[in-house]
């Protein structure tokens, strides 16, 4: 059975839906069609030339990319400049691109939930918020026979979730009535005759982004023809999304000795360090990619040191003025999260049979010498 581009989308968007993007963030399918069968998968940093020659040799015909691909408006595509030669050569051999960038970076275990995880923060944080989840509250009424099955289905799908606890719902017993008219088909009793049933409200907490799989799940769970429910707003917060994390490192360290970990945790050859090299640092704030203009709001959060890259000169200084000590991965070691991709769709989305690689080709472009 063929497996269509949509499936995949889904399955990401899941994951890392598209309300978890900062604004204007150019993300989702930018080329190719959705109804386009799956044949295999490459997950990326960016989209190269060198990238979709390895989608080809691998019979790839999808490629899930963090960094988008028209990233500005064009205004032309000319087979003599690179992104028309790009743009030429995705179309012609039918690969299909979709981006995942911001709502990615923001997702729970997402790029920096991989970079917090890979130095051992404990306790980790949001560092910039910038979403808070909407909450809704599902109410639905089930035979006592089929009330677990149902519980577990909603709450398997999303539903039940108060921080790390899951499956918290209430229920209460009751009679419900309903009388089967002529054209129904009754799990529970016949045409014509009022019935009176032993009943379960169930009732748990849904967040927005979940409500249409746990509805689904319900309705799938339940055995009625007609499932009697209600979904209420609620004046709570949810849950809060957002760029970085902050978060404390198992034991106070020198600034150097986080450094030599970084590199090591990361797999790079070489870094930037802003700040006294002996300084004792424990609190520490991770972004991945350009994340220089979230500094004040580390020094904020009370960290001692900064971690992300692109940090441009003036940055460093006001940094070094505050008393923030900073550390330059660069931008590439955002390819860390390519694996957890790879993994999520294994788990969640891909067939059996159906590859789902990280690219081997793509490499930072900075060289050190």
């Amino acid at each position: 059975m063929a497996v269509r581009g949509e499936s995949l989308i889904r399955a990401l968007e899941e994951w890392a839906p598209p309300s978890l993007a900062v604004e204007r963030d150019p993300i989702g399918l930018q080329v190719g069609d959705p109804g386009a069968e799956v044949t295999g998968v490459l997950v990326t940093l960016d989209v190269t030339e060198e990238v979709v020659d390895e989608a080809l040799r691998l019979g790839a015909n999808w490629i899930v990319s963090h960094h988008a691909l028209i990233y500005r408006p064009l205004h032309h595509l000319r087979g003599d400049r690179p992104a028309g030669r790009l743009a030429a050569k995705l179309l012609k051999n039918g690969i299909n691109v979709y981006v995942a960038h911001t709502n990615l970076d923001t997702a729970a275990g997402g790029v920096n939930d991989v970079l917090a995880e890979k130095l051992g923060l404990e306790n980790a944080e949001v560092l910039a918020p910038h979403f808070r989840e909407r909450l809704k509250k599902i109410v639905v009424f089930v035979p006592e026979d089929h009330h677990m099955n149902v519980l577990n289905a909603m709450c398997e799908a999303g539903a039940g979730w108060i921080g790390n606890y899951s499956h918290c719902t209430f229920n209460s017993r009751g009679t419900g009535t309903f009388l089967p008219r002529e054209g129904t088909n009754p799990y529970i009793g016949q045409q014509g005759k009022l019935e009176q049933v032993e009943e379960v409200r169930l009732e748990t907490i849904v967040p927005e982004s979940a409500q249409a799989r746990v509805v689904q799940a319900m309705l799938e769970a339940h055995p009625y023809e007609e499932v009697a429910y209600d979904i209420y707003p609620l004046d709570l917060p949810g849950r809060s999304f957002g760029l970085g994390r902050i978060g404390r490192l198992p034991e106070k360290t020198r600034l150097k000795d986080l450094a030599e970990r970084v590199k090591q945790a990361y797999g790079i050859p070489a870094l930037r360090l802003v700040g006294d090299p002996d300084r004792p640092v424990s609190t520490v704030a991770v972004l991945g990619g350009s994340g220089g203009r979230y500094a004040r709001t580390a020094l904020e959060r009370g960290a001692d040191v900064f971690i992300t890259g692109d940090i441009d000169y003036h940055t460093a200084l006001d940094a070094l003025a505050a008393g923030l000590a900073l550390i330059d991965p660069g931008h590439h070691v955002e390819r860390l999260v390519l694996e957890r991709v790879c993994q999520i769709l294994r788990e969640k989305w891909a067939p059996p049979g159906m590859k789902v690689v990280p690219t081997n080709v793509h490499r930072d472009p900075f060289q050190f010498l």
